[in-house]
């Protein structure tokens, strides 16, 4: 596994690598996330609903939020409606996850507040560079 310093993710973080809260209600594609993120170097935390989004984002303050659109309780959009609404989280930039690739989707997810869109499947190597493009634009 990648130490902080090997990928350069943990300069502007006081040493500590990027926490991701990877949010998708399949098992399979949360647990890929989640041990791809961490071989790259992350931090990661899990929710599998919409619900368990907010309360994981409002408890931890994650760095990112990669968020799957299609969630049940409360689908991805509202979830980050509310998180883009709220003092405490406003600030965390969400990439948005689907394996709908319309226009509309983007759109709609740009407007509900999410920073980037990624359309499922995505390789592993272009999510780790849109999560650190994100971060870095962040940063500045």
């Amino acid at each position: 596994m990648k130490t902080t310093d090997e990928t350069g993710l943990g300069q502007q973080h006081g040493g500590l690598s990027p926490l991701v809260l990877v949010v998708d209600d399949f098992d399979d594609n949360r647990e890929m996330f989640t041990e791809f993120l961490s071989f790259s170097g992350f931090r990661v935390a899990q929710a599998a609903t919409g619900k368990e989004a907010l309360d994981q984002a409002f408890s931890l303050l994650p760095d990112l939020i990669l968020m799957d659109l299609s969630l049940p309780e409360l689908d991805g959009l509202e979830a980050t409606r509310c998180l883009k609404n709220d003092e405490r989280t406003k600030r965390i930039p969400i990439v948005a996850l689907t394996g709908h690739a319309l226009a509309g989707h983007s759109k709609d997810a740009k407007e509900a507040g999410c920073d980037s869109f990624l359309t499922k499947p995505c390789l592993p190597d272009a999510l780790v560079t849109e999560i650190k493009r994100v971060l870095g634009a962040r940063a500045r």
